[in-house]
């Protein structure tokens, strides 16, 4: 069995700034602005999708800045839905920040756009979220953003019971300094989810890049990854402030098709 590619819609983080983005929080703000209208909400969603599909990609991870729990009604959702089916995308896994407030609504649009898997991280404690999680069928996969070891990942799903799991973001690796090829190897079984990132160098800033021209082994992370039996979906992740990252997502696409054939 062969991964999913996926693009991950938050690789446009800095699109509604105009490629002038002042940090992540900037970002997100412009983009949760551009989507939140309702009114325009079809018309913004359907061109993002349009663009995704045209660079050859039929899977995305969907970002929750572009139908955010916070703000999506049902109408929003119900949108996104024909227009995921008119462009023949599906959703590998919804990459939302959640937390206890609106874990009930993250599930309810996860499961609404086809996926069982959130992609991203919670704030404070994740096992508080774990009894809403399991009573919707659902698992957060938590990204390792500022750990340091697998070790320390692994203590973030402890106790989970299964409504736990990892996203592996190769990227995230690269900056602390770990060895991502190696993290994929000891955290086998724990892994429901992967974000294939390089980035430019070790420590902050985190500058993604097109792969090889950073500091991640990202064809070795692709062979260890096939070698512990992961057969899970693997997003594209890049997701520079100052440039439009679609065609080097298109290259990078071919390269993993490649690696995976």
């Amino acid at each position: 069995m062969t991964s999913t590619i996926a693009f991950m819609t938050a690789n446009y983080v800095a699109r509604q700034t105009g490629y002038a983005m002042h940090g992540w929080g900037h970002g997100d703000r412009t983009t949760n602005e551009h989507f939140r209208p309702l009114d325009t909400y079809a018309a913004r969603l359907g061109e993002l999708l349009r663009d995704v599909r045209e660079l050859g990609f039929d899977a995305i991870d969907l970002w929750g800045a572009q139908l955010s729990p916070s703000w999506a009604t049902d109408e929003h959702i119900q949108i996104a839905r024909e227009l995921l089916a008119r462009h023949g995308l599906r959703v590998t896994t919804y990459a939302a920040w959640i937390g206890r407030d609106d874990v009930e609504r993250a599930c309810e649009i996860a499961l609404a756009v086809g996926t069982t898997i959130i992609g991203g991280g919670a704030s404070g404690d994740a096992n508080a979220l774990v009894p809403a999680l399991r009573e919707r069928g659902v698992t957060l996969a938590y990204e390792n953003h500022p750990e340091r070891t697998p070790q320390e990942a692994l203590a973030r799903i402890a106790g989970g019971d299964g409504a736990l799991a990892l996203t592996i973001d190769t990227g995230w690796w690269g900056t602390q300094g770990y060895d991502a090829a190696r993290a994929i190897d000891e955290l086998a079984g724990h892994v429901a989810h992967v974000h294939l990132k390089d980035v430019l160098a070790e420590g902050e800033p985190h500058e993604t890049c097109r792969w090889g021209d950073g500091v991640v082994p990202i064809e070795e992370c692709v062979r260890t990854l096939r070698r512990v039996g992961y057969v899970g979906a693997i997003a594209i992740e890049h997701e520079p402030e100052t440039y439009d990252p679609s065609d080097d997502c298109r290259e990078m696409l071919a390269r993993l098709r490649g690696w995976l054939a």
